[in-house]
């Protein structure tokens, strides 16, 4: 059973701890993406997950491969070609203090992409599943149309394709967002977003709710899921909850609409103190689909998926690093943090 994901991978550099840019004279250095946050929470679950992308042909670009090697993300398919190698700058935030990042991906390797360089139909041989999320068409005009592409060839293949709505006003604005995830989103079978998503991509907004005061109308949520399903012909959406109380604390929880039950299922809402929460929307997508394709039932699934994106915000860097076993655990033991002996 073998799942594609495709975007962009990044070299992260992180002001250390939880200082400002800058105030150190150094960077953590750690590679990311968030297709490819994906397939390593994958791999982590024992998923043959395979990453595609494109990168330039340098040791930078050996490198970045050989991070999700480690974890044993296939990468056979990259392709490597012209371009640079896209960056983000972090500066974790804490207490009142949010995070802050800055984007340098302008002219990668990937955002200078043609559609010749991607032959999809051998891409999906033996594929199940397809994975993208809406930061890899906001690259570029031309990555729009090879996003399109892999869509169009993955369903007349038979592949269950998801899309992680993943909106970055810093790449493109919400005007522009409607406008290309519309033509996509006819495609996808499971839709994710957070709080905020649907609004800024697909102009479906949430009543009742304020993201920046913590206030979450389930219901509105619903309501929305169902309008993403009667609008696209979605078959699940999914969405993360998050409570901001501060940088440093959120109540986090999540929600998995059902179109065929018609039925919304929750989670439990877990209260995190953060480490590092860049990734963790990546990681619920990622144990979101590894449940639907273990055939968990439903509730099983949104509680395996908060779960592993819940311990995902305990660890530095955007790469999840959980085992089935850890998530299981937490779910089963409630999370006291007591030592494991």
């Amino acid at each position: 059973m073998k799942i594609v994901t495709f975007g962009e991978l990044l070299l992260r550099l992180a002001a250390p701890g939880y200082t400002k840019l800058l105030q150190k004279d150094s960077f953590d250095a750690t590679f990311c993406g968030s297709e490819a946050n994906v397939a390593v929470s994958l791999a982590n679950f024992g998923v043959n997950a395979s990453f595609v992308t494109k990168l330039p042909d340098n040791d930078v670009g050996i490198a970045a491969v050989r991070s999700l090697n480690y974890f044993g993300v296939d990468t056979s398919d990259i392709v490597y070609g012209n371009g640079r190698m896209g960056l983000y700058y972090l500066e974790k935030g804490a207490s009142q203090r949010p995070s802050k990042v800055i984007y340098d991906r302008e002219y990668s390797a990937i955002a200078l992409s043609k559609r010749s360089e991607f032959d999809w139909d051998r891409l999906f041989n033996e594929a199940k599943w397809f994975h993208w999320t809406g930061i890899t068409p906001a690259l570029s005009d031309e990555l729009a149309e090879i996003c399109l592409e892999a869509c169009k060839i993955a369903k007349n293949k038979g592949l269950t394709v998801s899309c992680d709505l993943n909106y970055r006003k810093k790449l493109w604005t919400s005007d522009k967002a409607k406008e290309i995830m519309s033509k996509l989103m006819p495609y996808v079978d499971l839709c994710i977003a957070n709080e905020e998503d649907a609004d800024k991509v697909l102009s479906i907004k949430a009543e009742k709710t304020n993201i920046e005061n913590g206030i979450i109308n389930n219901e509105a949520y619903e309501q929305v899921a169902k309008e993403i399903c009667r609008s696209y012909g979605c078959k699940y959406v999914a969405f993360t909850l998050r409570r901001s109380y501060s940088a440093s604390m959120n109540g986090w929880s999540g929600m998995l609409y059902c179109k065929d039950q018609d039925t919304a299922f929750y989670s439990n809402e877990y209260n995190i103190q953060i480490v590092d929460r860049v990734g963790g929307g990546d990681s619920f997508s990622g144990a979101l689909i590894y449940s639907l394709l273990s055939d968990f039932d439903n509730q099983q699934c949104i509680d395996f998926a908060v779960a592993a994106s819940c311990l995902k915000h305990s660890i530095e860097g955007d790469y999840n690093r959980v085992t089935v076993q850890d998530v299981e655990s937490l779910i089963n033991n409630g999370g006291n943090g007591r030592v494991q002996r």
